[in-house]
């Protein structure tokens, strides 16, 4: 009766957006409250099948699981593969579709995970454990509580791919579940794409994407992958940086010499490089190579307002980090993910400590990072550099010079060009990327970060340009859940605030 009367005072006081939103994530909250251990229990037996993406007969088994999980709920399921290549781990998709929908909606989760070492894990990594606390906040394992005992939301499973990427599953279940037991239709037509080696960086989906296009058609694709805030709060990502890279190697003597005798004389490799280098970028992060920012997109008044969303955080991590500055002084973080950037990730030339000689070695090398801004396409930004480099006097080669190369230019680089994608990035004011938000914050009391742009790298750009639809991520895992380390694992709150933001969204207007 009491049911009842909420659902009629909601009808009568509640505009129906809001009434149907509501009604949804209450439902769920309710069955929830139910069913947790249930909830929990399919969680745990996916874990324990091992999803190495190179384990194709595990694989296989983690594609039949779900399926078959998902075909209870009403989906129609099926395994998009390559034919002509059947070691690539299968794409499970999957239908749900509802009569009279103008709408769909695409969702991505990725069912591998990172390999595990047993030897670095406080348990198996394919045995969930469950945690009255993360392990660093001093929590101890438990038994899986008894059906009539309560389940604390600050609980941890600990366990390979608990978070990344098995977490969304139990949340999508359980919110199809909570849905049909209380009669509460979905407002779009679902799609499903469960990708088998995203952990590989998806080497194979570009292909599955071009053959299943048809079939994978729609208005939105929604990403299931990722962590919250670090604050805690929750976010939506409108995008990720692309990435690419090069090795650069430059040429001094044929062959060690002794400092003694030649130093003073013989050009260094490591003092060439370096100044290579400085003539790079210099001290405030500004990037000297010409034309190096002109293809980035810029940065739009609806971008800024994002911004705006997220707390202050710089000041802190400069401080966690033991930093007095950083670069490009007055540009905070999230806005230097709009950018592209030029990192030094290794350089090496002879020896230090006590393993140093005086030698002047014959070669100097660094390893270039290039984190690439929307607009950026790796190839071009890539030769960019290499015209930067050969304005320094350098003849640029693809392998060792020989002697006759050696003595016919004054300056060699070596240039190891690295593979990349580009960046994606759906506008923030998109029409229907606003439609998840405002669902989002329909579900949860929490102030909702919007963010542009994330700093890391995923191969979305995949799904951009062969479907031409608006992505954005939206994640549910805790920050702090060891995301391809050792002793992964996921807040059940977390898996809780993913069922109440996916039963808005399936039932958005």
């Amino acid at each position: 009766m009491f049911r009842f009367l909420s659902l009629i005072f909601f009808l009568l006081f509640t505009p129906s957006l809001i009434f149907a939103q509501s009604t949804a994530v209450q439902a769920t909250r309710e069955y929830r409250s139910q069913h947790a251990h249930s909830i929990l229990e399919t969680h745990f037996e996916l874990i324990r099948i091992p999803n190495v993406a190179c384990d194709l007969p595990n694989i296989r088994r983690n594609a039949g699981a779900i399926m078959t999980e998902f075909e209870k709920r009403g989906a129609n399921m099926e395994l998009l593969t390559l034919p002509d290549q059947p070691e690539v781990p299968p794409v499970i998709y999957g239908e749900i579709n509802t009569p009279g929908a103008d709408r769909t909606l695409i969702i991505y989760v990725h069912y591998d995970g990172q390999p595990a070492d047993p030897v670095n894990w406080t348990h198996s990594p394919w045995e969930p454990t469950l945690y009255s606390a993360s392990m660093e906040d001093g929590g101890e394992p438990i038994e899986f509580p008894k059906v009539d005992e309560p389940i604390n939301p600050d609980w941890r499973i600990y366990g390979r791919s608990a978070s990344d990427d098995k977490a969304p599953f139990a949340a999508i279940l359980a919110t199809l579940d909570a849905l049909q037991q209380n009669d509460l239709e979905l407002t779009s037509n679902l799609k499903f794409f469960f990708d088998g080696e995203e952990e590989r960086g998806s080497p194979h989906v570009r292909q599955i994407l071009q053959q299943y296009k048809e079939m994978l058609d729609g208005d939105l694709w929604l990403f299931f992958d990722g962590p919250m805030h670090q604050s805690g709060r929750p976010q939506v990502v409108f995008g990720v940086r692309g990435v690419t890279g090069m090795e650069v190697t430059v040429y001094g003597p044929s062959r060690p010499l002794h400092s003694g005798h030649y130093g003073g004389w013989s050009p260094v490799p490591g003092q060439m490089l370096a100044n290579l280098l400085a003539s790079m970028k210099n001290e405030t992060g500004e990037i000297l190579i010409e034309d190096f920012n002109e293809s980035t997109a810029p940065i739009t008044e609806a971008d800024r307002q994002a911004f705006a969303t997220l707390p202050d955080v710089d000041d802190e991590i400069r401080e966690d980090l033991g930093l007095t500055w950083t670069e490009h002084e007055g540009r905070s973080l999230i806005e230097s993910y709009m950018y592209p950037t030029l990192t030094i990730r290794g350089f090496s030339s002879g020896n230090t400590g006590e393993l140093a000689r005086n030698v002047i070695p014959t070669t100097a090398t660094a390893s270039l990072g290039i984190r690439l801004a929307k607009g950026n396409q790796p190839g071009e930004m890539k030769d960019k550099l290499e015209a930067h480099i050969r304005e320094q006097g350098y003849h640029i080669v693809r392998e060792d010079p020989d002697m006759e190369t050696r003595l016919k230019h004054r300056k060699i680089a070596k240039v190891t060009r690295g593979i990349g994608y580009p960046a994606m990035r759906t506008s923030v004011d998109n029409a229907m990327t606003q439609q998840i938000v405002d669902a989002i914050k329909q579900a949860t009391s929490d102030d909702l970060i919007l963010y542009p742009t994330m700093g890391g790298t995923l191969p979305i750009y995949h799904f951009e340009q062969i479907m031409q639809k608006p992505i954005v991520i939206v994640p549910i895992a805790n920050h702090d859940n060891n995301q391809h380390a050792p002793d992964e694992n996921i807040r059940i709150g977390n898996i809780w605030y993913g069922m109440d933001i996916y039963s808005s969204i399936f039932t958005m207007e």
